[in-house]
């Protein structure tokens, strides 16, 4: 089909196709969000959305937070705010970093909605058309979906079972200065990656920003799992080791509720000073009454302990996961996180898990494929599957269903190539794929 042909098509669907800016062909549905249909049928067993358990906040530790601030500061919550974010709730997210040993100013804490803003407005300072921003392979599919939109190159950087590969970066730096491309960050997420389920090691960290700082380019510190720790304390953030070369993101989607819409950056002051113009040119401010309710929160409930229970939560769900893989499909190979939502799964050399979806949703089980996780069409021999929403049973149940897919298509693989042995492999894509290992 020539291209005269497809844009006059494209103008019988929309009018205005030819006035769209350039940058608004890098918007497109991801394929988690195409997910959403079919994961929320009740009769479908969804392993795909990373969503919280909610269900597991009291309700009356919510609901006196919001009682409270209607009562007290009612006409304060329903108005307008500062673009900045609420100082009480600045202040308390200081303490909230303390615990990775991050020591900042209150004054260069911006509160975004959700930490997803605070992604758009780092990318919109820094990003002109055809910059490079170097990301995890694999990496957040939202973040993907940010780069791309203000039309960023992705460099996918290596990644193992102790997160992102020093040498890799390296690598990528040279590569991308051969090409006489400008790099404007590293975007990471060094805490119970998203997709992959890894941390990154405590010896690394140091490493992976001085390899920035030579090189010149800023770390963006992603962290909204930083607190959902199963085994052991997460090693220091990467924004306790350097003030002036790291922006941090956080979020209390994972840690209370994502309905509220609230995260924050913590940045170098000048840095900080334009995230907070475009954040008003953006949406003036955020959410007086979520910031409010959630201040009272800290103030008044013991939330620390609240995120305990979310770690017993997850930590026995992701036990859930492991047992049944390991039970149902102990060929194959996997991440075991430490933490977090997510395991990451390395299929057999022949299967496609894009290709393998319809499949699994005929079979009511859902998943993520790997695809959606790079920018460059890799991941289609992984899958995402989150632990996180559903209930230990329906995650027993969904890897049974899980495993029928994937062993029925072997079996046609074997009927018509004459093959069928399931042997796991790496491949080319990812570099992730240890071992089944229950320890």
């Amino acid at each position: 089909m020539s291209e005269n042909t497809e844009a006059g098509q494209a103008i019988k669907l929309d009018p205005w196709f030819g006035h769209y800016a350039d940058r608004a062909s890098g918007l497109s549905a991801s394929e988690v969000r195409a997910l959403f249909a079919v994961a929320s049928r009740p009769e479908v067993v969804s392993l795909a959305g990373g969503m919280p358990f909610v269900r597991a906040l009291p309700e009356d530790l919510i609901n006196g937070a919001l009682s409270r601030v209607m009562s007290e500061q009612g006409p304060t919550a329903l108005q307008y705010g500062s673009g900045q974010g609420v100082p009480a709730l600045r202040e308390q997210i200081l303490e909230i970093m303390a615990l990775e040993g991050i020591s900042a100013s209150v004054d260069d804490i911006v509160v975004t909605t959700g930490s997803q803003q605070a992604l758009d407005l780092v990318t919109k300072l820094f990003i002109n058309p055809g910059d490079v921003v170097l990301a995890e392979a694999p990496s957040y599919v939202g973040a993907i979906g940010v780069f791309r939109s203000y039309q960023a190159h992705i460099e996918h950087v290596d990644m193992d079972n102790d997160g992102l590969i020093p040498d890799a970066l390296r690598a990528a730096i040279t590569r991308m200065g051969a090409e006489g491309r400008t790099i404007k960050f590293l975007y990471t997420i060094p805490n119970f990656h998203n997709p992959a389920g890894v941390t990154l090691s405590a010896e690394r960290r140091p490493e992976i920003l001085q390899i920035c700082q030579d090189a010149g380019i800023l770390v963006l510190e992603d962290n909204p799992y930083g607190l959902l720790s199963f085994d052991e304390d997460v090693p220091p953030a990467i924004r306790s080791l350097d003030e002036d070369g790291v922006i941090y993101l956080g979020s209390f989607s994972k840690t209370l509720a994502p309905g509220f819409r609230v995260g924050w950056a913590l940045a170098p002051h000048a840095i900080k000073e334009k995230l907070v113009l475009a954040a008003e040119s953006a949406i003036l401010c955020p959410s007086s009454f979520s910031q409010l309710v959630i201040s009272e929160y800290l103030a008044s409930a013991d939330w620390m302990g609240q995120i305990i229970s979310f770690r017993d939560v997850y930590r026995e769900r992701r036990d859930t996961m492991l047992t049944s893989l390991a039970e149902h499909l102990p060929e194959l190979s996997w991440t075991v996180p430490n933490g977090g939502f997510y395991v990451w799964v390395t299929l057999p050399d022949a299967l496609d898990s894009k290709a393998m979806l319809p499949r699994a949703v005929t079979e009511l089980v859902a998943y993520t494929p790997g695809t959606a996780f790079y920018a460059d069409g890799g991941g289609r021999q992984n899958l995402r599957l989150s632990f996180c929403y559903p209930t230990p049973e329906n995650i027993r149940i969904g890897i049974r269903r899980l495993a029928t897919v994937i062993n029925g298509e072997l079996d046609l693989l074997s009927t018509f190539a004459g093959t069928g042995s399931l042997t796991a492999s790496a491949g080319e894509d990812n570099v992730i794929s240890p071992p089944p290992d229950m320890s």
